[in-house]
């Protein structure tokens, strides 16, 4: 009797582990798809993935057949991908991965046992499988017992294992985050004596890896685990610096408790995360005593600078890099709201933002992390001040859209010039003048062009 909750699972495999009955290979289901289905918590497109003990080439000849592509990048690491329909499959050889001493890349070593191919998975709740077309659960080290418990573990020992794959370290803050396990005392201890291991895995893979602890819904507990047990300090030493020696005379926040707080309160998007996790960096390189107390004077400014480099150095797109240090360059904006804004000071604000707004004033919310309710209830109002202006420009302006009231070809019409810098000039102007005043209209707008044009003419 299949239990209830992994029926959808039936389906998505039952002619998947025909094909291969047929050519007399076992197969499995394993990954992530496993735990979760007893957990109950699948996901509407969740991923399938299969290990057996047919070779790559017997695998292509299974699926080939059957499936609409098939791709073979991986295929000298045991894997096979194909697509039928919509849906994705990844069948891999049971297989054992190990880094040598000074490599980047993983040996592979191809195996008959699926007790041997779960033994070299990364912890215990991730080494279980559902053997097709039955849906027996193999469970050699107990992951359910341990996802029961709320234990992280490793199969063999957690030497060997973050031996054999380093990035092992750094995946175990997202599953004590995500699923609120608590890692064993061997566990932690291994990644303390450990955790310069990490400098033989690529960039690419530990920004994948930062990314999904990112997102998950309450990361807190795994920047935690990476910061207090050394993993930070191999990719992100920004972050634990934010631990700044605290003065018993001029007193001020832990840094890096603040910082992961605000990671904490935000949404579990991606980009709004690394925003958060990066907007205070700055601080130690800007921090001073002065009569008035402890300072961290233009750290958005330092801190975009340090956020570049550092998301630089992980290989992030250059989409993602422009979009968060754009938003720990503008996080402190809003505090000069309290002094008044005009509505030219709105626009700009806008216009400055761009489509990061939402994400900007999210990050600027959740910056307020005082346990003082009339600050933070102050902080909140002004906020809410500021988001029915922009409210109401927008419906009046189109803020999204701000642009000089005339184009170019009107501008080198009106003024009878040619294409060249004096038309990016003229653009300019025209802006800062929508910026100050709001829409002109044509007609205005072409007067204060000629107006400022015979004003540049009398300077030549």
């Amino acid at each position: 009797m299949i239990p209830d909750r992994l029926q959808p699972l039936v389906g998505e495999t039952q002619e998947i582990s025909q094909r291969f009955g047929k050519a007399g290979h076992s197969l499995y289901l394993v990954g992530g798809v496993v735990r979760d289905a007893i957990l109950g918590r699948l996901s509407d497109r969740h991923d399938l993935d299969f290990t057996t003990d047919a070779r790559p080439d017997e695998i292509e000849h299974v699926v080939r057949p059957w499936a609409d592509a098939v791709w073979l990048q991986g295929k000298r690491f045991g894997t096979i991908g194909a697509k039928v329909g919509d849906r994705i499959y990844e069948i891999t050889t049971h297989r054992s991965d190990a880094y040598d001493a000074d490599s980047r890349k993983p040996e592979v070593a191809f195996s008959d046992s699926i007790e041997a191919d779960l033994s070299r998975r990364d912890f215990t709740v991730n080494a279980m499988a559902l053997r097709l077309p039955d849906f027996k659960l193999i469970d050699p080290y107990s992951g359910v017992d341990d996802l029961g418990t709320h234990r992280l573990r490793t199969p063999m020992s957690p030497e060997q294992s973050f031996s054999d794959d380093p990035l092992r370290m750094l995946r175990a803050a997202r599953f004590i985050a995500g699923y609120q396990l608590l890692p064993d005392d061997e566990l932690v201890a291994a990644v303390k004596a450990m955790h310069s291991r990490l400098e033989i895995v690529s960039g690419e893979r530990i920004r994948d890896e930062l990314d999904k602890l990112m997102v998950v819904e309450n990361p807190e507990t795994g920047l935690w685990f990476i910061v207090n047990n050394g993993l930070a300090e191999e990719f992100l030493p920004e972050l634990p610096a934010l631990e700044l020696e605290q003065d018993p005379i001029h007193q001020h926040k832990d840094v890096l408790a603040h910082t992961i707080a605000v990671v904490e309160k935000t949404s579990p998007q991606r980009i709004l995360r690394l925003a958060a996790l990066f907007h205070d960096v700055g601080k130690p390189k800007t921090r001073s005593i002065g009569p008035g107390g402890v300072s961290f004077h233009h750290h958005e400014v330092v801190g975009a600078r340090i956020t570049r480099d550092r998301m630089r150095a992980l290989h992030y797109a250059t989409e993602d890099i422009e979009a968060v240090t754009r938003l720990v360059e503008l996080h402190l904006r809003f505090h000069t709201y309290k002094m008044g804004w005009t509505d030219s000071a709105v626009r700009r604000y806008v216009r400055d933002a761009g489509p990061l707004l939402a994400e900007l004033n999210e990050l600027t919310r959740c910056d307020c992390t005082t346990r003082n309710k009339r600050r933070a209830a102050d902080l909140s109002r002004r906020m809410d001040d500021l988001e029915a202006r922009i409210a109401v420009l927008r419906e009046r302006e189109e803020l999204e859209a701000i642009r000089p009231d005339l184009d170019g070809s009107q501008v080198m019409r009106l003024l009878g010039v040619k294409p060249g810098p004096v038309i990016g000039r003229a653009l300019a102007f025209l802006l800062e003048l929508r910026m100050e005043e709001g829409p002109l209209g044509e007609e205005e707008a072409a007067a204060r062009l000629r107006e400022w044009w015979a004003a540049q003419q009398d300077e030549t």
